[in-house]
């Protein structure tokens, strides 16, 4: 669809027609795995990438092709590859872009499978990371070396909710002839559009906001189309003959497009974490409510925060909504309709209230999510990090006292009157410890 369209419109109607065979208005699910070749000329076009089409649901599919085409709408992008999960969308692409004795710089307060990935497995293979804190942009620049291919962060940190100043960033890295990636996943293009701000590549975890009702594990990279990736040898991924198709040079032949190719015909082909097409449909269901879930998650999030720092049972509130929080005038300048729905908060009375607190909500569910239409929370130190020390979890930033919240779209007077609850509980429980 024509960019001109706006957000609502695109989460409707972006890569998709109603069928003109069965008249359906529904994206169908095209549940097969592969698909009949009109000849053998036709094949052979397929498989050497001279022309379009679907060959093999490991590779693309109908109805994820659809998912792929919206998303890179409501993000700005010129292409996008969906993957099995989150993390999938990550490693790929980190696969199209690095090879043994590559280098990464990353934001250091992250979601923790990330800084797994970087810190251990790529390791393993000679690609090396050098970690920053996210809200120093002078650190980036110094940790950037000759042979770094990416710079990663998250626009809203994960579990710190520190917030990127993409722009900044985004500079520093492509002044340096690297392109910024982006994990956009507790933000979604609806609070930030990171391409629109100097990054190049966007990730999503598709599992949380993007599909909105914890029923669909899914991920997706979208490609800027805004690097140049011939500017200098860093790339030779995507500027040296490709293994297979044919030896094709991808930066010749696909130009902006040569990261997302490289992405699906080595990342699809030969490791394979691709999306069904039944989680594709559910995602797209929640993409077209997106816009109006996130008002109400806005909405309910802002309540949450007055609720929580006026109530006697909770010692600190941490958001970067709030003036006190540190990347407080990047947020507001960055994402004017909100900065995300995540509420991280000290109970009084540490682990033994946190367990109590857990114990009594009803409204609320006690799961390892976020981004879910429902309020979800979960306290670490009765759970994740139930085993390890008060210290340990200070130095992982994760306080003996600390509840994330994941707030949903109920009505709020039912969620306050639920917290209300299990607080007087806690509170109980905190004062029979003293």
């Amino acid at each position: 669809m024509s960019g001109d369209y706006k957000f609502d419109t695109l989460s409707l109607h972006a890569g998709h027609t109603p069928d003109s065979r069965h008249g359906s208005r529904a994206v169908p699910i095209h549940q097969t795995t592969s698909y009949v070749f009109q000849d053998t000329e036709q094949a052979a076009a397929l498989f050497n990438l001279e022309i379009g089409g679907h060959i093999y649901s490991r590779i693309s599919n109908p109805t994820v092709a659809v998912l792929e085409q919206r998303l890179a709408a409501l993000e700005g992008g010129i292409g996008a590859v969906a993957t099995a999960s989150g993390m999938s969308a990550l490693y790929l692409t980190v696969l199209a872009l690095c090879s043994a004795g590559d280098h990464i710089v990353s934001s250091s307060q992250m979601y923790g499978a990330n800084i797994n990935l970087f810190q251990h497995t790529l390791s393993r293979y000679g690609i090396t990371t050098t970690f920053v804190k996210p809200n120093d942009p002078a650190a980036f620049e110094a940790a950037i070396q000759p042979n770094t291919k990416m710079v990663f962060g998250e626009v809203i940190g994960n579990p710190g909710m520190d917030v990127l100043d993409v722009p900044i960033v985004g500079k520093i890295a492509n002044d340096a002839g690297v392109p910024l990636v982006i994990d956009a996943t507790f933000n979604t293009p609806w609070l930030l559009k990171p391409l629109d701000h100097g990054a190049n590549i966007v990730i999503h975890s598709l599992t949380k906001w993007i599909g909105g009702h914890g029923i669909a594990l899914g991920g997706v990279v979208i490609d800027g189309g805004n690097f140049d990736w011939g500017q200098n040898d860093r790339f030779p991924t995507l500027t040296e003959p490709h293994f297979g198709f044919q030896g094709v040079n991808l930066w010749e032949e696909y130009g902006p497009a040569a990261f997302i190719t490289r992405v699906r015909t080595e990342g699809m082909y030969n490791v394979g974490p691709c999306l069904s097409p039944t989680n594709a449909f559910h995602l797209i269901q929640g993409i077209e409510t997106l816009g109006l879930r996130m008002e109400r998650h806005m909405s309910n999030t802002a309540k949450m925060l007055d609720f929580l720092s006026n109530h006697e049972g909770i010692s600190w509130v941490k958001h970067p909504l709030l003036p006190d929080h540190p990347d407080h005038e990047v947020a507001k300048r960055l994402m004017p309709k909100g900065a995300g729905s995540i509420i991280a908060c000290g109970i009084k009375g540490g682990r033994d209230a946190g367990r109590a607190f857990i114990e009594n909500v009803q409204v609320a569910s006690h799961l390892a999510n976020v981004g879910d239409a429902k309020t979800l929370v979960i306290h670490p130190g009765s759970t994740t990090h139930s085993h390890i020390t008060p210290d340990a979890m200070e130095a992982a930033g994760l306080t003996d006292d600390l509840l994330r919240i994941s707030v949903g779209l109920e009505d709020f007077d039912d969620i306050a009157a639920d917290f209300k609850n299990a607080l007087r509980v806690a509170d109980k429980i905190a004062g029979a410890a003293k």
